[in-house]
C-alpha cells in the first residue's frame, strides 16, 4: 500500500510542474518596478513584445505614428530563468549582444520578469498577453 501511495505521489508531483518551452505570442507592457519605484504603463503609447519560438521583437506603437521596432533579440528558457540577448536596438544600448538573466513567472495571462541589470538596476516588469 505504501509503495502505491509513493508512486501516486511521485506521479502527481512530477505532473504539477510544467515546463514552458517558449513565450510564443504577443505581450503588452503593463508596468513595472525599477529600483523599488513603481512605473505605470503609458496611456499615450503601447510597448509590445512579440515572442517567437526563440526570438523576440519589441515594438513602440503610438496613435497616428508609424510603428517602430525598437529592439530584437533571442531568448532561451530554463525552468524559471530566461536568458535574453538583445541583437538589435534602434537606440544606443549598453545591453546590445549581452545576455541578461531574468527570473520569470507566468500567472494567468501575465508574464513577469525580475532581475538585476549589469548596472545594478533591479527590475520587475509585467507583460500582459494580448495575442
Amino acid at each position: 500500500m505504501i509503495k502505491r501511495l509513493s508512486l501516486v505521489f511521485v506521479i502527481f508531483f512530477s505532473l504539477s510542474f510544467t515546463t514552458i518551452k517558449s513565450f510564443k505570442g504577443t505581450y503588452e507592457y503593463a508596468g513595472g518596478i525599477y529600483n523599488g519605484k513603481p512605473e505605470k504603463a503609458s496611456t499615450e503609447y503601447k510597448l509590445l513584445r512579440v515572442y517567437g519560438k526563440a526570438d523576440y521583437q519589441g515594438t513602440f506603437i503610438a496613435p497616428g505614428e508609424d510603428t517602430i521596432i525598437y529592439e530584437k533579440g533571442d531568448y532561451k528558457l530554463l525552468p524559471d530563468t530566461c536568458l535574453e540577448t538583445q541583437t538589435f536596438s534602434s537606440q544606443p544600448s549598453k545591453w546590445l549582444n549581452t545576455t541578461l538573466r531574468y527570473q520569470y513567472k507566468i500567472s494567468h495571462d501575465t508574464l513577469a520578469f525580475s532581475g538585476k541589470l549589469p548596472n545594478g538596476t533591479t527590475v520587475l516588469e509585467y507583460w500582459k498577453k494580448v495575442k
